[in-house]
């Protein structure tokens, strides 16, 4: 089983764990910044096994229906992971609107500010967890689903907080108020992982800072005139580059395709965690400009 797979498991059993946890004793308290925390939680969870099979298909080679491979599933699973973030806060802001204006209050404030702290715990071993595993796989997704579950550690703290200042001076709206931040910060942070995704799924190009060294190191090759048409995008964990070099009319095809691949090799270089697919057209004379 691949690293991958098995943070998107610890992913889906700590959700488990806090979705059953959150969701009784929100129900049993009447805290909306406990229930929302706990919808927020089942969103999780459905992302979660979304992001398992997303990996799983993800990490199938190509293969004669999928030339380029499936890696662009991954950012359609950070996209939908971010809309159905971005749709749980809504629906939390909605939540602690209503409650305000009822003018509900909060029951079993001991038990509740217990769960968030048992919350707060695991949430910040998970997120240490999946930024390791990010960090080592560059995995848009675990990315996202790290990004997700930081969120969660500052809603977490501040739904503890609200709980802990409603018990000391017993004003109720306190809830709503912090519910409603909560809500405003992770429709915020939803706006991230669904533009990184929807970028990915239109082929953005590398970072400017990457297409800036791959320039150089075309450049700066020996044999290498100058260069043309040179694309880039992202998919998944392959990074693609597509470009015309031109070289001197009077090198001989081996001496040519050493250099190109000199090139290739440099080029690998700038992200090993990465895979990379390259593809070089040579040219004996710029013939950009007839196209």
């Amino acid at each position: 089983m691949t690293l991958n797979k098995i943070a998107t498991l610890v992913s889906i059993s700590t959700a488990i764990i806090l979705t059953i946890t959150k969701l009784g004793i929100g129900i049993l308290s009447g805290s909306v910044s406990v229930l929302a925390s706990a919808i927020d939680s089942i969103m999780d969870l459905l992302v979660s096994m979304f992001n398992l099979f997303a990996i799983t298909k993800s990490e199938k080679p190509a293969d004669d229906d999928f030339n380029y491979g499936r890696g662009k599933i991954e950012a359609l699973a950070a996209a939908m992971e971010g809309t159905a973030i971005a749709m749980s806060g809504i629906f939390i802001f909605y939540e602690a609107i209503k409650k305000a204006l009822k003018e509900e209050p909060t029951t079993m404030l001991s038990d509740s500010i217990i769960v968030m702290i048992i919350s707060v715990c695991l949430t910040i071993g998970l997120v240490i967890f999946l930024n390791y595993v990010a960090k080592k796989t560059n995995n848009l997704v675990i990315r996202a689903d790290a990004l997700h579950y930081k969120t969660d550690i500052y809603s977490n703290i501040v739904i503890l907080l609200a709980l802990i200042l409603i018990k000391i001076t017993g004003i109720q709206i306190i809830d709503s108020i912090f519910g409603g931040i909560i809500a405003l910060y992770i429709i915020y942070a939803a706006y991230g992982i669904i533009k990184e995704g929807v970028l990915m799924l239109l082929d953005v190009a590398l970072e400017k800072d990457i297409v800036e060294k791959i320039k150089d190191i075309i450049l700066t090759e020996n044999g290498v005139t100058n260069y043309h048409f040179l694309k880039t995008r992202r998919s998944g964990k392959i990074n693609f580059v597509d470009v015309h070099v031109v070289m001197t009319s009077d090198l001989s095809l081996l001496r040519a395709h050493a250099i190109s691949d000199a090139i290739e090799d440099k080029i690998k270089e700038l992200d090993k965690e990465s895979n990379w697919d390259i593809t070089i057209h040579l040219d004996p004379y710029d013939d950009s400009i007839s196209h």
